[in-house]
């Protein structure tokens, strides 16, 4: 099958995704990003999550595609609108996952966030119930005393164990 779309420059793309070259203007018709808005919210990874957990997918799986993915949807409405707007992914509560320690993440990344980056973090990072006693998500055994060494106080103290790779992006 013949590829029948329309082939855009660097340029252009760049322009798709909000970027710009010195001296080059967005092609007509480029999609205009609104750096005032947030996209994508910690309470819809957690929905997410939850198909997830109901489909029998295993917790990694779950901490991948929630955590993770809601610190990569943070750390791109901070680079487009700023550390205020980034807190607004943790605005809405995440619903329940169908998993304690999922709904514990999702707590403590936004109180983690909001304590590293100097936001106020929202009421429902303290609910008692958003903690386990003990998960290492996506740890493996080896590194288990590392993570308990340096897991960030928001996490311990929901009782889950990272290490400081844990939460590195690319």
């Amino acid at each position: 099958m013949a590829f029948k779309g329309e082939v855009l420059t660097v340029s252009e793309l760049l322009a798709l995704s909000g970027e710009t070259l010195p001296g080059v203007q967005p092609p007509v018709g480029a999609l205009a990003k609104d750096a005032s808005s947030v996209r994508h919210t910690a309470a819809g990874n957690a929905r997410h999550c939850s198909d997830l957990i109901a489909g029998g997918e295993p917790l990694d799986v779950g901490w991948r595609f929630g955590i993770l993915q809601t610190l990569d949807d943070y750390v791109s409405t901070v680079r487009r609108g700023g550390v205020e707007l980034g807190a607004e992914v943790f605005a809405e509560e995440p619903p329940q996952t169908g998993s304690p320690e999922l709904d514990a993440a999702f707590a403590a990344l936004a109180d983690h966030l909001a304590e590293r980056d100097g936001w106020e973090a929202p009421s429902w990072v303290q609910n008692a119930e958003r903690a386990v006693d003990s998960w290492f998500p996506a740890v493996p055994s080896i590194f288990r005393e590392e993570a308990e060494a340096q897991s960030p106080r928001a996490f311990r103290q929901r009782g889950l164990f990272i290490t400081e790779r844990s939460l590195a992006r690319a």
